[in-house]
């Protein structure tokens, strides 16, 4: 199962990275707030790099992540169309995605894998959707689709697990 952390300044610092890997395979380095994104990031990519991650990923910043010789990108929803100028890049990449029709752009536009929410209660996201709209988008799409929103318990990951959805993503749950 594919367990992705997902970074935010308000409950991150550098020194979680070594716990964070001790149960995610993936992670993001996400801030939105910061002034200085691409000095934190290769501070947070050196980090990251001494442990076993299978992928350590930038958000929405394509020319960044490729100057950073990341090769692995996360993109916004609103970003889907820069999927194939990422993919010129050679980059791995996720799409996030809230419903039925951006799932199917992300994937034909070339993204190799997605987010989808929210799944759960999660602050200032909107109504939660459950599981159900992710089995249904699994049974048609070719790329792995990770549950997204509100993802926090141990009961939250073993319905993901059960429902046979390719992993989670979280920002808490890792905390």
């Amino acid at each position: 199962m594919i367990r992705y952390a997902i970074t935010d300044p308000n409950y991150f610092t550098l020194k979680s990275i070594q716990d964070i890997s001790k149960n995610a395979n993936m992670i993001l380095f996400r801030d939105k707030i910061t002034t200085n994104y691409p000095q934190k990031a290769l501070k947070f990519i050196k980090e990251a790099q001494k442990y076993n991650f299978d992928k350590i990923l930038l958000h929405s910043d394509i020319n960044l992540a490729h100057r950073l010789n990341v090769n692995n990108i996360h993109l916004t929803s609103s970003q889907i169309d820069d999927i194939p100028k990422a993919r010129e890049l050679n980059m791995f990449i996720i799409a996030s995605t809230h419903s039925k029709k951006e799932v199917l752009k992300a994937q034909k536009m070339g993204a190799n894998m997605i987010t989808f929410s929210p799944i759960f209660d999660t602050p200032n996201k909107g109504k939660s959707v459950g599981l159900e709209p992710l089995k249904e988008l699994k049974d048609i799409i070719d790329i792995p689709i990770i549950a997204l929103g509100g993802i926090i318990t141990k009961e939250h990951i073993k319905l993901i697990k059960d429902s046979q959805i390719d992993g989670f993503a979280s920002i808490r749950y890792f905390i």
